[in-house]
């Protein structure tokens, strides 16, 4: 059985790994506390994805299924290789959180956490739920972080991703969206987008000071090594020590 183990109980990192040898140096590098991310968006079928997720999940104890760059177009991808496997973690849009909330009742997977996208609107306290296939190219639909955070308890949501981040710029809304967690009883923010080395301790730090029990930011791209396609297991290390910090 996969679960995330967060440092402390409260903080765990969201990563990418170029292949299984790359996510078990920056699994040991964040000393167990990081979810290392596969993602959909390479699969041609839900089939091929369910074969190679669990040969990662065979050799990192703690797996999370990717959309690839927020792409609703994957949601359905995600939930079905989440189903067949009980990943540690899955991601979905706001719209196919449910969908993939009660593919994993139906399998058995009641440890799975799963986040619901949603999206900045400049406005604290305010998000863009329309993160779906569909719903992402119409009209945004834009609603209160409560009432965002209400509907995701209800559909069966562990977690609120928040992306893109868009680094420190997006802090105020970051916080009113997890002090709405807070207070409807949601115990996980996934902020996500535009994190890296700089900015990763003040947004952390954000998520914490509310009293959110747990927050699992998504480090990605900024701590890729372009040349070799590998996430540096020394950047990990760094910020496994802003965690300590911080926690």
């Amino acid at each position: 059985m996969q679960h995330i183990n967060f440092y402390r109980q409260r903080v765990a990192i969201n990563v990418l790994a170029k292949d299984i040898a790359n996510a078990r140096e920056i699994y040991d590098a964040a000393e167990g506390h990081a979810v290392i991310g596969v993602l959909s968006a390479q699969f041609a079928t839900p089939e091929d994805g369910i074969h190679d997720v669990q040969r990662w999940m065979d050799a990192i104890p703690s797996i999370s299924v990717g959309l690839g760059a927020g792409d609703p177009a994957q949601f359905y991808k995600a939930a079905m290789i989440a189903a067949r496997v009980h990943p540690a973690h899955v991601n979905q849009t706001f719209t196919g959180c449910g969908f993939a909330a009660g593919a994993l009742a139906a399998t058995g997977g009641i440890t799975t956490r799963i986040n619901a996208l949603v999206s900045p609107t400049g406005v604290p306290g305010e998000v863009i739920v329309s993160t779906g296939v569909s719903s992402s190219q119409g009209s945004p639909a834009r609603v209160s972080c409560d009432a965002a955070v209400r509907m995701m308890v209800d559909m069966g949501a562990h977690a609120a991703k928040f992306f893109p981040m868009g680094g420190e710029k997006s802090l105020p809304e970051l916080k009113a969206l997890t002090e709405a967690a807070v207070n409807n009883g949601m115990t996980l923010i996934e902020p996500t987008g535009g994190i890296d080395l700089d900015n990763f301790g003040i947004i952390l730090q954000t998520c914490l000071e509310t009293g959110i029990a747990q927050a699992m930011p998504h480090v990605y791209s900024s701590i890729i090594d372009p040349d070799t396609g590998n996430t540096r297991p020394e950047d990990v290390a760094k910020l496994l020590s802003i965690i300590k910090s911080l926690v």
